[in-house]
């Protein structure tokens, strides 16, 4: 009987070590995954200042429509090339400057390529700061977050959009003078937005993001 009780306390000893260090390690797990996003976090926060992106919002969804917003991206990208090919936009302070600058001319350009196509509703053009999902852009992506950007809402702004970055000019064609990618992030922030490993850490941030702007209510 004495041995047992003996065994049964060592099995009970036994399994509740157990279950202590399967803790232990789930703890350590989260403590290190929770550094590990937090780390990932500054970092994409660093990211999301120092780009500009561009994103279109087309009237509906109808293939007129979505047909006009094609159009216009093309306009518009062949518009910013001159307009970053005649002026100073090394860095993210003066493309801003120059696209605030141009951003009159910019609507006025897309609200008469609306025309032209045959749409009478009207098209506006502001730099705003606003949200982004994950966006991969060839062999870059880029992490969700508030980014600085040039929205074009064109009538009422119901239909599917279209979205890239203007500052480094990737999506409108690279002047010679102008910076490319890793000329505008430092070395760890280029690798993570070209480095595909990152993949699931750009996803669970997604995640917490998305979570954080229902939160505060956004």
């Amino acid at each position: 009987m004495h041995e047992v009780i003996r065994r049964s306390f060592y099995n009970v000893n036994r399994v509740s070590a157990g279950k202590l260090i399967f803790k232990a390690v789930t703890c350590a797990f989260i403590i290190c995954a929770v550094l590990s996003m937090t780390s990932f976090s500054a970092q994409s926060e660093s990211i999301s200042e120092s780009i500009l992106r561009v994103h279109i919002i087309a009237n509906s969804d109808s293939e007129k429509d979505q047909s006009l917003k094609l159009k216009v991206r093309d306009m518009v990208q062949k518009l910013c090339y001159n307009i970053y090919s005649e002026n100073d936009t090394g860095t993210l302070e003066q493309a801003e400057a120059v696209i605030s600058d141009n951003l009159g001319y910019i609507e006025e350009c897309v609200q008469q390529e609306v025309y032209a196509q045959g749409f009478d509703y009207t098209a506006s053009a502001e730099l705003v700061n606003m949200y982004f999902t994950n966006r991969t852009y060839g062999d870059i992506t880029l992490p969700a977050g508030y980014y600085d950007a040039v929205r074009i809402v064109l009538g009422e702004g119901k239909g599917h959009n279209w979205w890239c970055v203007m500052f480094p000019p990737i999506c409108i064609g690279a002047a010679e003078n102008k910076a490319e990618i890793s000329d505008v992030l430092n070395e760890k922030q280029t690798d993570t937005v070209t480095n595909g490993s990152y993949v699931y850490k750009f996803k669970i941030y997604e995640i917490y993001c998305d979570l954080s702007e229902k939160l505060n209510g956004k």
